[in-house]
């Protein structure tokens, strides 16, 4: 189990733009770089839903709703990876999480062993 810790929520306006962070704990976390990192999103009523996907080495994976708004990125010296959301919709309001597997990017979020407590966006109309 990988302790993930995300920031950056809030409330933003239509339009606005918001940047997440998710940082791994050391104490737990042999090789930042190893693992595939993912956001994940939960509206109130609605299943969890894919948002993000980054692999070990870089590549990148979205959901049709965020593609072209949002970018998922990886700073491994800071076991950092990060979420930039512009353009933001009112649908885009739910919680946020983060989440660590090893090996291979996935999609799903019943392949990812190890979450973050989530953050809260909301986007006003």
């Amino acid at each position: 189990q990988v302790q993930l810790v995300e920031s950056g929520g809030g409330l933003v306006q239509a339009g606005g733009s918001l940047r997440l962070s998710c940082a791994a704990s050391r104490r737990t976390l042999s090789s930042f770089s190893s693992y595939a990192m993912g956001w994940f999103r939960q509206a109130p009523g609605k299943e969890r839903e894919f948002v993000a996907a980054i692999s070990w080495n870089d590549s990148t994976y979205y959901a049709d709703s965020v593609k072209g708004r949002f970018t998922i990125s990886r700073d491994n010296a800071k076991n950092t990876v990060y979420l930039q959301m512009n353009s933001l919709r009112p649908e885009d309001t739910a919680v946020y999480y983060c989440a660590a597997r090893r090996g291979g990017v996935a999609v799903s979020w019943a392949d990812f062993g190890s979450w973050g407590q989530g953050t809260q966006v909301t986007v006003s109309s």
